[in-house]
């Protein structure tokens, strides 16, 4: 079977400024999420930053994803509305992306789902979370129990300005008795998107083995089917009714 050819793309400014962050994160979120996802040999990693050339997100780059991870809070302006663009054309010609935290912020996951706002609640108190699974049979809470539980986690609460998921994976509920989606599945085009809502800078919370499971999981999903991989580079950009 063919690698999945994953990039973990991360805005990387938290880490480098923040004394805190930088301890939990020594190398950066996206490092960490890289190296627990290097430990399946079915996928082959890279990483990329918003302050690389281009974002890192070069047409060679994108060209040869197959699930792109999105980590974004800080700078969702800075990054360049023509790479954007190429981005979500990749989705739409079937690569996979995976969007965290506070990524619902970011002009990737606006553009592909139609909102400009993506706005909810939110309280950053550190309190539990216990993320539910309502579909036990979805691949991406495979290997899960009934429930996640983070011990300290930002709060989002709903509503949430997002459309209807086509698929719902996680219900969360938070100490302060907000309820938020946090696991909702898309299609777009040929390519699909997962939101996954855990993930705030300042705790520790891709550390966590469920977590990573949850991840792993999803870039499986995310994949493109085997053989589509072969048309990628060579096709001419497809036009969908999606939004824009």
């Amino acid at each position: 079977m063919a690698r999945i050819n994953v990039t973990v793309w991360n805005e990387y400014r938290h880490e480098r400024h923040n004394e805190q962050i930088a301890k939990i994160y020594p190398e950066g979120i996206h490092r960490t999420i890289a190296d627990f996802l290097e430990k399946d040999a079915e996928f082959y990693v890279r990483t990329a930053v918003l302050d690389d050339p281009e974002h890192g997100l070069t047409d060679e780059v994108l060209a040869s994803t197959d699930v792109l991870l999105w980590w974004g809070h800080v700078a969702h302006g800075e990054v360049r509305d023509d790479i954007v663009e190429k981005v979500r054309q990749r989705v739409l010609d079937g690569m996979g992306i995976i969007v965290l935290h506070s990524g619902h912020g970011s002009k990737i996951f606006q553009r592909l789902l139609g909102t400009n706002t993506g706005a909810l609640k939110w309280r950053d108190d550190g309190e539990k979370e216990r993320l539910w699974v309502i579909d036990p049979s979805h691949p991406i809470v495979s290997g899960l129990g009934e429930y996640i539980e983070v011990p300290q986690e930002e709060m989002y609460g709903e509503r949430f300005e997002i459309p209807a998921p086509d698929e719902l994976v996680f219900v969360s509920w938070f100490e302060g008795g907000e309820v938020f989606r946090s696991g909702c599945c898309y299609k777009r085009g040929r390519g699909k998107l997962f939101y996954f809502r855990p993930g705030h800078e300042a705790f520790p919370t891709y550390h966590l083995p469920d977590i990573q499971q949850v991840i792993v999981n999803a870039v499986g999903w995310a994949a493109p089917i085997q053989g589509a991989k072969a048309s990628y580079g060579r096709v001419s950009p497809l036009e969908y009714n999606q939004p824009v």
